[in-house]
């Protein structure tokens, strides 16, 4: 059985990875995270404590544990803040990744590295692996220049670009699109949402599951992962307030640039799936079924 070392265990699809590797033992796990583990079981895989921001101590964790595949979950997402904080974005979603390679190369381990449409302008999406990338902020051109370093590295690699995770685990650091919609409008708060983006969005369980498959058929190249349904994100809002029945007079429909964002955003992305259901035999659900099952996951949590 494969060992798997993740790092940003304790973030969304961190948590997910561990629950999938627990719930059905196909792997075993070492996950990381910088400060202590927030996942709730602590049995049945190894947590070490490491900053990926750390080189001697990403040495040290991977020295001792000897992983045959890493799991790069960790990066900074924020596209504002990495707007307005391109140092330690680069030093975050670049560096760290130089780190990694550089082990990944020495030790013969393969990287599966978690990306993102927005290395895509927005121009021309729904977007296939071998479409030319255009990022339009510098969160997007953060994770171009890691995808490059992946690219030339001497190692066995899979790159696999996701969009609009969303899904719900135990102390989140951060929200996502369907949970902030979700709270909000259950507050009767009004919220503006965008009508002029379209995208797919992804399970946070699908991605997880595109990453075991990645180690367990040793997939090489860029793969594109996420759910099959696009959608504006307006819709989006719609259809999460449609399945909690909640007041849709609450939501107004706003341009991108009334927003005023500290960072410019792809208008159409999107990605085509051929690719990752035919090599990595991938098959996310619908948004309504993955509605469904967050649904679930907040009643069993109470």
């Amino acid at each position: 059985m494969k060992t798997i070392l993740t790092t940003g265990s304790n973030g969304l699809l961190g948590q997910k990875i561990t629950e999938k590797v627990l719930a059905e033992k196909r792997l075993k796990l070492i996950a990381t995270s910088k400060g202590s583990n927030r996942y709730p079981v602590k049995d049945g895989y190894e947590y070490a404590e490491m900053d990926i921001l750390n080189p001697g101590q990403v040495r040290a964790v991977i020295e001792e544990y000897k992983p045959d595949a890493i799991i790069h979950t960790a990066a900074m997402t924020n596209v504002d803040t990495c707007e307005a904080n391109k140092t330690l974005c680069h030093e975050l979603n670049v560096d760290a990744v130089q780190t990694l390679v550089s082990l990944c190369e020495e030790k013969d381990i393969q990287l599966i590295h978690l990306s993102t449409d927005f290395v895509f302008d927005g121009a021309d999406g729904p977007y296939r692996e071998e479409d030319a990338v255009n990022p339009v902020s510098y969160y997007g051109k953060s994770k171009v220049l890691a995808e490059e370093l992946i690219k030339n590295a001497d190692a066995n690699w899979a790159i696999l670009r996701t969009i609009l995770v969303y899904g719900i685990t135990n102390d989140m650091s951060r929200s996502n699109i369907v949970l902030w919609a979700k709270g909000a409008l259950e507050n009767a708060l009004p919220i503006n949402v965008v009508n002029d983006q379209w995208r797919t969005p992804t399970l946070a369980e699908d991605l997880a599951e595109a990453c075991l498959l990645s180690v367990e058929k040793n997939a090489r190249g860029i793969y594109h992962i996420s759910g099959k349904d696009y959608m504006s994100i307006a819709d989006l809002v719609r259809k999460v307030a449609d399945y909690w029945a909640l007041d849709q007079s609450m939501i107004s429909e706003i341009s991108s640039e009334s927003l005023n964002q500290t960072a410019k955003r792809p208008v159409r992305t999107g990605f085509v799936l051929d690719k990752a259901m035919k090599d990595l035999g991938y098959n996310p659900h619908g948004f309504e079924e993955g509605l469904r099952i967050v649904d679930r996951q907040i009643k069993e949590k109470g």
